[in-house]
C-alpha cells in the first residue's frame, strides 16, 4: 500500500514533535520539512530541509503539518490550500478572525481535508472524561474550571496567554459541555514585560446556563493543567499532565433527591475513584485521526470552523479585559 507523503512546517518546540511521530506514524512517509532558519537545532536527521511552504509542493505532498508560530498560519495555510494539500494547523487557526475566514473558504474551494491541532481533544484523560459525561455521569453539570498555568515559553513571541494557552480550555470547554459560550467576562494582566498579556482570568457562560472558569498565566513556577467538570452527581476531574481521571461521588445522592440534599444537608464527599485507563500519546492519537481521515476511513479531526470558533471565543476574552465588562457572543450567520 503506497504511503501518505508528509511534511512538516515549522521545525520548532512543536514542529519537532510532530516530525518525531510522523516518522513512525503507519502509512505515512515523512519526505521533507521546512523552516526559514533551516535545520538550526539539528532536528531533521537527513530529511531534507527548505526554506518555505512553497519550496514543499516539490515533493509531491499528501498532507501537510503547518506548526509555526501563529502569524505564519495564514500563509502557509494558503499555500496549502491552494495546491490541494490536506493539512493540519497547529491551534489558533489564525492570528485573527479575518485570516481564518480566509483560510476556511480556501480550503472549501480545495476540497482536501483541513483541521486544527487541538491537542488536548486527544487526550486520553480528556477523552475518558467526554465519554462518560456523554453517558450522563454526573447527571445535570453545572460549571466547568480549567487551569493552564507555568513558566513563560521562550517560543511564544506572537500572541498572548489566552491565545496561546487559552484556546486549549475554550476549546476543551465547549467540547466537553457539547454547547457554545454566549458570553464572557476576562481580565488580564501583564507581569513580564511584553506586549501581549501572560495572565488571565475568564469567565464563560454556556449557551445552556453552565457557568465556566478558566486561570492561565506564564508566571507560574509550576506545570498545571486540570480540567474540572462539577455536576449533580458529584465532579470528574482530569489531568492532562499525567493524563489521570478522578471522580469525586456526592454521597447518597441519587436521581430525583437533588432539590431535598442541597437544602437540607448540602453536598458531602462520597467514594474517590481514579480511572485506569489507557494512555496513548495525544499527539500520535491526533497524527492517526489527521492520517484516517485523509484516507476517508472516519474524521475525528477538529475541524476549521471549530478553530475559528475558538479563535473567535478568545478574542472576545481580549475584548472584555480592554473594556473591563462582560461581551455577548454572537452566533455566525
Amino acid at each position: 500500500m503506497k504511503k501518505l507523503k508528509a511534511a512538516v512546517v515549522g521545525l520548532g518546540q512543536m514542529g519537532r514533535k510532530h516530525i518525531r511521530v510522523l516518522r513512525e506514524l503507519e502509512g505515512v512517509e515523512l519526505v521533507a520539512a521546512a523552516d526559514l532558519k533551516g535545520d538550526y537545532d539539528g532536528i531533521a536527521l537527513g530529511l531534507p530541509v527548505v526554506s518555505s511552504a512553497e519550496d514543499l509542493l516539490d515533493y509531491n505532498l499528501d498532507l501537510c503539518v503547518i506548526a509555526t508560530p501563529t502569524n505564519n498560519h495564514f500563509e502557509s495555510g494558503l499555500v496549502m490550500a491552494e495546491a490541494g494539500v490536506n493539512t493540519m494547523i497547529e491551534k489558533p487557526i489564525a492570528s485573527n478572525l479575518a485570516l481564518s475566514d480566509s483560510l476556511i473558504n480556501s480550503f472549501a474551494s480545495s476540497g482536501v481535508i483541513a483541521c486544527v491541532g487541538h491537542i488536548e481533544r486527544f487526550n486520553p484523560a480528556i477523552r475518558a472524561m467526554r465519554e462518560r459525561l456523554l453517558k450522563g455521569q454526573l447527571g445535570r453539570i453545572f460549571q466547568i474550571s480549567t487551569r493552564r498555568q507555568g513558566p513563560f515559553v521562550e517560543r511564544v513571541r506572537d500572541v498572548g496567554v489566552v491565545k496561546d494557552l487559552g484556546t486549549h480550555d475554550l476549546d476543551l470547554a465547549m467540547w466537553l459541555m457539547d454547547e457554545p459560550i454566549i458570553s464572557v467576562a476576562a481580565n488580564t494582566a501583564y507581569r513580564m514585560g511584553r506586549e501581549d498579556e501572560d495572565l488571565a482570568s475568564i469567565s464563560t457562560m454556556f449557551e445552556n446556563g453552565i457557568i465556566g472558569n478558566h486561570l492561565v498565566n506564564w508566571v507560574s513556577p509550576f506545570k498545571e493543567r486540570v480540567v474540572q467538570v462539577v455536576g449533580e452527581k458529584g465532579c470528574l476531574v482530569a489531568d492532562t499532565v499525567t493524563a489521570d481521571l478522578t471522580f469525586w461521588a456526592n454521597e447518597g445522592l441519587v436521581s430525583g433527591d437533588w432539590d431535598v440534599l442541597i437544602h437540607s444537608r448540602g453536598v458531602s464527599e462520597g467514594d474517590v475513584v481514579r480511572y485506569a485507563i489507557k494512555k496513548p500519546e495525544p499527539l500520535q492519537v491526533e497524527l492517526e485521526a489527521f492520517r484516517d481521515a485523509v484516507l476517508g476511513i472516519q474524521n475525528d479531526t477538529v475541524s476549521l470552523e471549530e478553530g475559528r470558533n475558538v479563535l473567535k471565543v478568545a478574542e472576545a476574552c481580549l475584548d472584555s479585559a480592554k473594556i473591563n465588562s462582560a461581551i455577548t457572543i454572537e452566533k455566525k450567520v
